[in-house]
């Protein structure tokens, strides 16, 4: 396989990135103003974002502010490189800044290619250690972009590894879409227990008998630094933050070594505990996932586990603190303006409404076949992510014979 080198601003028909400018948002359109916070793995979030007007639309259209099919879309500000996509859906929309566009040209590189290639460890790492500026909000200006030195190889080479690498994304979409159905039929269980229970308990969170913990619980700050040793290859166990969890390990993840790991043993985990985050990020809320190899809390996370009760609390208070009712409970209890956060003491003071425990039992029989299934998903797309990203660069770097290759 034959490379060529370039640089990227020699295959892109323009590279160029979106308003400078935040319009006023519009709440009767159906327009979006998109930014890198809004960016997923292969698409955008469109329910939380900003609306503009027909108005604002065209003239940010004027400015090259609204991307083409086709276009590759990559975070630059921020979490630089972390979400790269081909845009592929034709709805009105139109981007800030903080979003890159790339045009390829077409007859030189493919744009599922491009996508490719700059997640490929030999350009990623090449941005990250030469393109970078900033240290409060790390971005990459596009000058430097223009210039990330790149090899590439025939369109046909390019449509092989494409397609082979494509059939592995697409497993993970599938996987992805249907852990959202199973996630909205579980919500649905949720409400139509809490719209029609009629056996409400009101009492303390600690009344409950639930364990509650953190990191901090296992000592104090010295004892912690002298005791706890954090790695970012892997070692002992998993360290769990609020981080990975936002994004179901899919990016760089912590460890500890064993001395760490049973030292804080009063925040080891062991899956499907329930973890909310108290301290910046408050009130993201998740159910911890079930690996096999030891696990201990992070920082900055509380968690709350019921499963050595006669009644497992966990799932219901999943729903109910993801549920409206439920974050307004947690913003009650959070104070501090520069940083955000609650206390264990208050978190266990708190008073919650818990059906009669037949209904809670009945709900999980629900609900935990419909986790292990979304469990599975999760772990599968962690297996082909990691099968994807092992053969990425083996194909970058013409590793892998793609005559064998049937397109």
């Amino acid at each position: 396989m034959e490379f060529k080198k370039y640089k990227l601003d020699d295959v892109c028909l323009k590279i160029t990135d979106g308003s400078h400018y935040s319009p006023k948002n519009d709440e009767n359109s159906k327009i979006s103003m998109l930014s890198v916070k809004d960016m997923l793995t292969y698409d955008f979030n469109y329910n939380d974002c900003k609306h503009i007007s027909e108005e604002e639309y065209n003239k940010m259209k004027r400015n090259d502010c609204v991307p083409k099919i086709g276009d590759v879309l990559v975070a630059k500000d921020g979490s630089y490189l972390k979400e790269i996509f081909v845009n592929k859906r034709d709805n009105k929309k139109a981007i800030l800044s903080s979003i890159a566009i790339f045009r390829p040209n077409t007859s030189i590189i493919l744009p599922e290619y491009l996508c490719y290639l700059l997640k490929s460890p030999k350009v990623y790492n090449y941005t990250r250690n030469n393109c970078v500026s900033g240290s409060a909000l790390p971005r990459i200006i596009l000058k430097s972009f223009k210039n990330i030195p790149i090899e590439i190889t025939t369109i046909e080479d390019q449509t092989k590894i494409v397609n082979f690498l494509s059939n592995l994304d697409k497993k993970i979409q599938l996987n992805t879409q249907i852990n959202n159905n199973l996630f909205k039929i579980s919500k649905m269980y949720f409400k139509q227990l809490y719209k029609n229970s009629k056996n409400w308990n009101r009492c303390k969170i600690e009344d409950l008998g639930v364990y509650i913990s953190d990191y901090v619980a296992n000592g104090s700050f010295k004892s912690l630094a002298d005791n706890v040793k954090i790695y970012n290859h892997k070692e002992y166990a998993l360290f769990i933050r609020n981080t990975d969890l936002k994004v179901n390990f899919t990016q760089e993840r912590k460890y500890v070594d064993k001395h760490s790991y049973e030292f804080m043993r009063k925040s080891q985990l062991f899956g499907r505990e329930l973890i909310i985050s108290n301290v910046g990020d408050v009130g993201s809320v998740f159910l911890c996932p079930s690996y096999e190899y030891p696990m201990s809390l992070g920082n900055n996370v509380i968690m709350i586990d019921s499963k050595d009760l006669e009644t497992n609390y966990n799932y219901y208070l999943y729903f109910f603190f993801k549920s409206n009712i439920g974050q307004h409970l947690i913003d009650g209890i959070t104070g501090g303006s520069a940083q955000p956060k609650f206390n264990k003491t208050d978190f266990r003071a708190s008073k919650i409404s818990i059906p009669s425990i037949e209904e809670i039992e009945k709900f999980n029989k629900k609900i935990i076949p419909l986790y292990n299934k979304i469990e599975l998903n999760v772990f599968e797309n962690e297996t082909l992510i990691q099968l994807r990203d092992t053969l990425l660069p083996k194909f970058m770097n013409g590793e892998i014979n793609l005559d064998k290759i049937i397109i």
